[in-house]
């Protein structure tokens, strides 16, 4: 009798049809996913005007999304682990495009709160399990760039927000944005029918004729016996205090990508949350701004694909901090109200290096922990980074009541990208200095 390791049969094998299908899955998951968060950005200005919200109170309406996030992440998250990762994507799924379509039939600002966290709940516990059933099934030699591939599809949904908003909006009002959450329940047979389960969760609940199935179209050269078994190395190590992210040298990186998630994003949900209702104020047409959404989500795109394949070439730390960089530099070039050509230019740029950045923080994060605390020193950042999200809108919506000159608002808007680009720069220094005095103490 053979004991086989899926891992390390997957990180040696091909990466063939059946992972693409779940790339494919998964990517598609996500599109959903990032339509929903970002259709109430598309839709702001117009339940502003209809319900004569103030931007303080239009602020705090985005914050509750965001608000179901961070619960949905803490609760169906560690609920998959224990019901399986499928169940745990089909749970988030149905729960946030439900909630979607319900938010069209609010008829006021708690209505529509009350929706939007509950779709918020479904949103948080889709990434994490669908990130972990890609990083399962796709060998460690691709996982970044299929992980990235697959992260792509949050700022598709995000450009088919704002795509539908141009041309149904003016027209047809905010709710059908909304009602078209429907459509993709209808992708739930085949989520049930084509998602893989967690191999590791097959295995360990000692399910071996199920694994055996979905292990023989991941490896159909690998010829099992009868009494064969298949084993998961566990990619975690136990569970870890706190405070073993700050030993061993730890302290100065571990807080300054907290500094940099919480900054990198409160920008990302500030932009799309008010981005379209600044422009509108600024004279942009209706259309103008919606467009700058799209934009925005385009960029979001190409950053995090090329972000990826720039930090496997020169190094994840560098790669950061100038899209960082960057992304201060074209927001505050916003503030100058430039032609819509040259506006639509500087939000792909913000857009690459806000958005697109997400993925470099997770990398880096994973970079700098060792295996028994890379699952703690992940999740302490992101929450640390779910709080920003929750800052962003409602920050945005108290300053802009106090209604600055489009260009201060924007310079406003640019500083948390320089604070990022600065702790990142304290990172990358501290890195190579650790780095260093650790290739000397070892000759």
């Amino acid at each position: 009798m053979r004991s086989i390791d899926v891992n390390e049969a997957i990180d040696q094998g091909r990466f063939g049809g059946f992972q693409w299908m779940v790339v494919a899955l998964c990517g598609t998951l996500l599109i959903v996913d990032g339509y929903d968060v970002f259709v109430a950005g598309t839709v702001l200005p117009t339940l502003i005007a209809e319900w004569g919200l103030t931007k303080p109170q239009a602020g705090a309406l985005q914050a509750w999304a965001l608000f179901g996030m961070m619960f949905g992440a803490l609760i169906l998250g560690p609920l998959a682990d224990r019901i399986g990762r499928k169940k745990g994507v089909a749970i988030s799924f149905v729960l946030f495009t439900t909630a979607t379509l319900l938010t069209g039939f609010a008829n006021s600002p708690e209505q529509f709160k009350v929706f939007r966290f509950v779709a918020g709940l479904g949103c948080g516990g889709l990434m994490p399990n669908a990130v972990a059933l890609m990083n399962e099934y796709a060998p460690r030699r691709l996982r970044g760039t299929m992980v990235a591939l697959m992260f792509s599809g949050y700022s598709v949904g995000g450009m088919i927000a704002a795509g539908l908003g141009i041309g149904l909006i003016p027209g047809f009002g905010w709710k059908p944005m909304f009602f078209i959450a429907a459509v993709p329940l209808l992708l739930l047979p085949l989520v049930l029918w084509k998602l893989p389960e967690s191999l590791g969760f097959l295995i360990r609940q000692g399910r071996q004729d199920e694994a055996r199935r979905i292990f023989a179209r991941i490896s159909p050269s690998t010829v099992l016996a009868a009494d064969d078994r298949l084993v998961f190395s566990e990619t975690k190590g136990a569970s870890a205090s706190v405070a073993e992210l700050f030993r061993h040298n730890r302290t100065l990186r571990t807080l300054m990508l907290w500094v940099s998630f919480f900054c990198c994003l409160l920008l990302v949900y500030l932009l799309s949350s008010w981005l379209p209702k600044v422009l509108q104020e600024a004279g942009y047409a209706e259309r103008a701004s919606l467009l700058s959404l799209f934009s925005l989500n385009f960029g979001g795109m190409a950053g995090a694909i090329a972000g990826g394949w720039m930090g496997d070439r020169f190094g994840l730390p560098k790669v950061v901090v100038a899209f960082f960089a960057a992304a201060a530099a074209s927001i505050a070039l916003i503030g100058l109200n430039p032609a819509s050509g040259v506006l639509f230019l500087l939000v792909f740029v913000a857009g690459a290096t806000t958005i697109g950045t997400q993925i470099l923080l997770y990398a880096s994060v994973a970079q700098l922990y060792n295996l028994s605390v890379r699952s703690t020193g992940l999740g302490w950042a992101s929450g640390v980074g779910r709080i920003g999200a929750i800052v962003g809108p409602t920050l945005g919506g108290v300053l802009l009541a106090r209604e600055l000159p489009l260009g201060q608002n924007f310079l406003i808007f640019a500083i948390p990208a320089a604070v990022s680009a600065l702790a990142m720069l304290v990172f990358a220094l501290s890195n190579a200095r650790t780095r260093d005095a650790t290739q000397l103490a070892a000759a």
